[in-house]
C-alpha cells in the first residue's frame, strides 16, 4: 500500500498497458497450443465474446460469433428488443453529428422494450445455429430470465456498470441473485466488478461466471463521469484471487471474463495471462463488416436520460469478423487475427493451454509500448497506427 495523506493508504492499481509477459524456458508450436475455454457450460474454440452493445451485436453477428468459435451477446436493453425493425434506428445513430447524437441517442431508447422481440430474438439466434446468449440490467433480471429461457437461450448475462450482492433502493426490491440462479434452469453470469470481495459475495452466489471491468471501454465515460474504475490487470487478477480460494474452499470452478479496454490480440493474451478464461470485446468487433453500427460504436450508458455516461465513437470497418478473429491480417497492429496473436504468444511462452497461460511470469513493464518505437510514433504506423 501507498499513502495518499497521513490518514489515508492508497492501492497502486496497473492497466494492461503497463505490463509484460516473460518469456519460459520452453516453447510451444503455436499449431499444438489448446486456446479452447468452457464459459457457462459453452466450449468456445475461441476464448472472445463479443460486447452486449447495439453497434457490436445482433442477431447475424451472434450466429457469426458462435461460427466462429466464439460467443456474442444480445442486449436485451438495446434496439434489437424495442424495434421490429432495427435497421433504419441504426442508421440514423451513425448518421447525426456529435451535438445532435446524446439527445438523438435518449429519444431512440424511450421506445419501450417488448418480451415478444425478446423471444423472437433469441429463437431467431438459435435457429440458425448460433449460441443464445443475452444480457439485462439487475433491475429486469426476475422478469426477462423466464422469457428468454423459455425461448431458448443457452445462458442468461445479469450485467450493469457496477453489480453487487448487496445493493439497496428505497423505491425497488433488489435483485436477490442466489434466488435467481436456483429459479432458472439455464446458467446465470453476472458483472461488472473489480474487487475481490465483490467477487467472491458473487461466486457464492452460484452463479457460472463472473465479468471484470468497469470504464475502461472504448466507448465508456464512467470513469469521467462517475470517478469509478480500476486498471484491467489488477482488477482481473484480483477477481481471479478469489475464484481460486472460492474454488479451493468449494471445488466449484467460476469463469471469469475480462471485460473491458481488450482492444488488440497482446491486450487478449495479457487478459488471459492475468487469470481471465475469456475476454469480452468491443470495439475490434464494431470494427467488422458484419457489425450493425456500421463503423460506429457506442456505449449502452449513453442514453441515460439524466446523466449519459457512454459515447459514440467511429471505429471504422477494417475487414471481417472472420479476419478479426482468425486472420488474414492486412494490419500489424494487432487489431486481427486475435486467435492467431493468442496461440503465437501461448506458443512464445510455452503454454499449451489457458490453465498454463494463466501461470505465465508478469511484470511491470510501463516502458512496454514506447521502448525503441520512436520510427512507429513519429510515423503513425504499426502500433502507433490510427
Amino acid at each position: 500500500m501507498e499513502t495518499l495523506s497521513k490518514y489515508r493508504s492508497v492501492k497502486r492499481a496497473y492497466g494492461l498497458d503497463e505490463i509484460a509477459l516473460v518469456p519460459n524456458r520452453t516453447t510451444v508450436d503455436p499449431e499444438d497450443v489448446d486456446i479452447s475455454s468452457v464459459i457457462a457450460g459453452i466450449r468456445l474454440e475461441v476464448p472472445i465474446i463479443a460486447s452486449a452493445m447495439d453497434g457490436v451485436v445482433d442477431v447475424k453477428t451472434a450466429v457469426l460469433m458462435s461460427k466462429l468459435g466464439g460467443l456474442g451477446v444480445l442486449n436485451l436493453h438495446g434496439v434489437q428488443t424495442r424495434y421490429e425493425d432495427p435497421s433504419e434506428i441504426l442508421k440514423k445513430i451513425g448518421s447525426v453529428s456529435t451535438t445532435e447524437y446524446v439527445e438523438l441517442m435518449q429519444e431512440i431508447y424511450k421506445e419501450p422494450i417488448k418480451p415478444h422481440l425478446i423471444a423472437k430474438r433469441v429463437q431467431e439466434i438459435k435457429q440458425q445455429g448460433g449460441k443464445a446468449v443475452v444480457s439485462s440490467i439487475p433491475q429486469d433480471a426476475e422478469t426477462l430470465g423466464p422469457i428468454v429461457q423459455e425461448a431458448g437461450a443457452d445462458a442468461f448475462l445479469v450485467q450493469s456498470t457496477v453489480v453487487s450482492v448487496g445493493h439497496f433502493s428505497s423505491k425497488f426490491e433488489s435483485l436477490d441473485i442466489t434466488k435467481l440462479v436456483k429459479t432458472l434452469k439455464i446458467p446465470v453470469m453476472v458483472g461488472n466488478c473489480t474487487s475481490y470481495e465483490v467477487a467472491r459475495s458473487l461466486m457464492e452466489t452460484g452463479v457460472s461466471a463472473v465479468f471484470v471491468g468497469v470504464g475502461p471501454g472504448a466507448a465508456c465515460t464512467s470513469r469521467g463521469v462517475l470517478g469509478i474504475g480500476v486498471p484491467m490487470a489488477t482488477a482481473i487478477a484480483d477477481v481471479v484471487a478469489a475464484r481460486l480460494d472460492y474454488f479451493r474452499d468449494t471445488g466449484r470452478y467460476v469463469s471469469i471474463i475480462a471485460d473491458g479496454g481488450i482492444a488488440t490480440g497482446g491486450d487478449v493474451c495479457k487478459a488471459i495471462a492475468c487469470g481471465a478464461d475469456a475476454v469480452m470485446i468491443g470495439s475490434p468487433i464494431a470494427k467488422s463488416q458484419e457489425a450493425p453500427g456500421r463503423g460506429y460504436h457506442w456505449g449502452m450508458a449513453t442514453p441515460n436520460a439524466t446523466l449519459p455516461r457512454g459515447t459514440r465513437i467511429k471505429v471504422g470497418t477494417i475487414g471481417t469478423l472472420a479476419s478479426i478473429l482468425h486472420g488474414p491480417a492486412i494490419y500489424d497492429d494487432g487489431t486481427q487475427n486475435m486467435s492467431g496473436a493468442l496461440k503465437t504468444s501461448m506458443g512464445t511462452l510455452g503454454a499449451k493451454n489457458l490453465s498454463e497461460m494463466q501461470e505465465t511470469e508478469i511484470i511491470i513493464a510501463p516502458s512496454l509500448l514506447t521502448e525503441g518505437k520512436i520510427y512507429q510514433k513519429a510515423q503513425s504506423l504499426g502500433m502507433y497506427h490510427n
